[in-house]
């Protein structure tokens, strides 16, 4: 006798974005400072409307406007991913490095880490004072591990409408 199988239970998005929403996303991946007339020419919506509906994508969390730098150019020219295991709750550990303006990424991980964070710093001497002085200094910190990045070749923003 075979049994059925087990359906999972699906995840529903918090936001539900139609097409014509995704759309404006990205119009505004490929230029953040794309005019809301063009982009509604594009999409098929009036300026207002593009208007209204950037301000509700920004009001729920959807997607933020910033400007993305290359870190070399503004004289930060170490950046490191840095695993970190942790004894006990890991929330408090990746509260005090969301706080650290060098942690650029913090994530809550399964595997062989409990954290994974990016950190961009100015020099050698500023990563190793932010890990060795202020990550491992955290109570919790079990232990961490370096991965010092030798040359970016990717960096996108474009996988939320994929």
């Amino acid at each position: 006798m075979q049994s059925e199988p087990v359906a999972s239970p699906s995840r529903e998005p918090r936001n539900t974005i139609d097409a014509v929403s995704l759309a404006i996303i990205e119009q505004l991946q490929e230029d953040g400072r794309r005019p809301y007339a063009a982009i509604g020419k594009a999409v098929g919506l009036s300026e207002a409307a593009v208007r209204q509906r950037v301000q509700k994508l920004l009001d729920q969390g959807v997607m933020q406007i910033v400007a993305v730098t290359d870190p070399l150019t503004v004289g930060l020219l170490r950046q490191a991913m840095v695993g970190i295991k942790v004894e006990g709750d890991v929330d408090p550990v990746a509260d005090a490095l969301t706080a650290m303006a060098e942690c650029e990424y913090v994530v809550m991980t399964a595997g062989s880490f409990d954290l994974m964070v990016e950190i961009v710093c100015e020099d050698d001497d500023h990563l190793l004072e932010v890990i060795n002085k202020r990550i491992r200094a955290l109570p919790g910190v079990r232990s961490t591990e370096s991965f010092v990045y030798l040359k970016l070749k990717k960096q996108t923003y474009m996988w939320g409408t994929r």
